[in-house]
């Protein structure tokens, strides 16, 4: 497959290391591309279910798609989510064409265009709340995994999907005001005067102008990589949200070492290239 040009692509909530992260299509469509930037906009790895027991080839192979890309030039920017937060005490880290970091503000096309991840405004992510809100993230993957079950049988007796966990969580965002989590996010764009402000965390794709008395703000969000498997790509000055099609990627049956280790080699590779 030729890769496409792109000039940014925005990934968020992948959540490699559990049961619902769909990384054999994230590295089909890693292999797709080929973007001069690269934005993991969080919730990449996950912190809060990560266990040794359970990381397989693919998800490895999803962050070696990621290094191949550096490789190749593009500049990859990784902000840090609710998930992954382990990672905000390593805040600023820069190797090479990689940057770790909390948020970020890019000028394209003489456009200025704030980033980052969204659980800031996300009280269900702070203090007491935040041991019900893993809670909830345990018991999401399993509604995932029941979910797919459920739409297993559903095929073998011709029948059309179901998305229990989908409207679950649209459920969950309702009560805890995602809406309101939102209009903050646009209402400070505009007071900085910028052209977009980009989110994850919510799980839900979106490109929406908010406006209010002082001005107006394109707000976008780049969905998951559980669900929806959905980025946003930039390009030919406008910003649009991919949507990964099975029809689109017929070989998405990628080659993925059997071994862990094998990658874990070629990943050495990699980090050693960059550091020359």
């Amino acid at each position: 497959m030729e890769k496409r040009a792109v000039d940014v692509v925005v990934i968020s909530d992948v959540h490699l290391g559990t049961y619902g992260c769909r990384a054999k299509e994230l590295v089909a469509y890693l292999k797709s591309i080929l973007p001069n930037i690269l934005i993991l906009n969080g919730d990449i790895i996950d912190g809060w279910q990560f266990s040794k027991r359970y990381f397989p080839a693919s998800h490895m192979a999803v962050i070696k798609e990621v290094l191949n890309l550096i490789t190749k030039g593009t500049r990859v920017f990784y902000i840090t989510g609710n998930h992954d937060e382990l990672l905000r005490r390593y805040a600023d880290f820069q190797l090479s064409h990689f940057t770790l970091t909390d948020k970020l503000v890019l000028e394209i096309d003489n456009k200025m265009t704030w980033i980052f991840h969204g659980d800031v405004f996300d009280n269900t992510t702070k203090g007491g709340a935040k041991v019900l809100a893993k809670l909830g993230s345990s018991g999401y993957g399993a509604l995932i995994l029941f979910n797919r079950l459920v739409n297993f049988v559903m095929k073998a007796f011709g029948r059309e999907k179901v998305s229990i966990s989908k409207n679950v969580m649209a459920s969950v965002n309702k009560m805890a005001k995602i809406d309101a989590f939102e209009q903050i996010a646009a209402e400070l764009a505009i007071e900085k005067k910028y052209e977009y402000v980009i989110c994850g965390h919510i799980h839900q794709p979106q490109k929406r102008v908010i406006e209010n008395e002082k001005g107006k703000v394109t707000y976008l969000n780049s969905g998951d990589w559980v669900e929806h498997l959905t980025a946003l790509e930039y390009r030919q000055n406008e910003w649009t949200i991919f949507e990964y099609d099975e029809k689109d990627f017929p070989q998405t049956a990628i080659d993925i070492p059997a071994k862990v280790n094998v990658l874990t080699d070629e990943i050495s590779f990699y980090i050693n290239s960059l550091a020359i």
